[in-house]
């Protein structure tokens, strides 16, 4: 959803954060004070901050930076739930959902806690770019 049609008292945090895994402890930082700030159910602002995690893990892991050189990370919370969305520079792979990870494997279950976690999530695509967003209950 655009900025411009959100209701008015809907706050939209847009952070432009370096492409590097250091930006994950900072936005999860950034995103527990605002939430803190608009007295979240602290469940809640958990949820959120592992989904941002997870989302901004992958963004830094699987995907090249936008071609600013950085990755975005924005969020509000309005009637529906907490809404965060990760922007990176677009990858060769694609986010999925992942039904069954192997109990040996090493990687592949952020997706699998992020499908738990939220009321939906999914990808939008640009030519340069692609999101991936999701929405916690609050």
């Amino acid at each position: 959803m655009s900025s411009a049609t959100m209701p008015a008292d809907v706050s939209v945090v847009d952070v432009v954060l370096p492409h590097e895994v250091s930006a994950v402890a900072d936005a999860r930082r950034r995103l527990a004070g605002y939430l803190q700030r608009l007295r979240v159910a602290e469940n809640a602002r958990d949820d959120a901050q592992l989904v941002l995690s997870e989302l901004l893990s992958n963004a830094i892991r699987y995907a090249p930076a936008l071609p600013t050189g950085e990755v975005r990370a924005t969020w509000w919370v309005d009637k529906a739930g907490i809404h965060l969305e990760v922007t990176d520079g677009r990858g060769d792979t694609e986010p999925q959902r992942i039904a069954d990870a192997h109990p040996e494997s090493i990687g592949g279950r952020g997706l699998a806690i992020v499908d738990v976690l939220t009321s939906d999530w999914g990808i939008r695509t640009g030519t340069t770019h692609r999101t991936v967003y999701a929405v916690i209950p609050r």
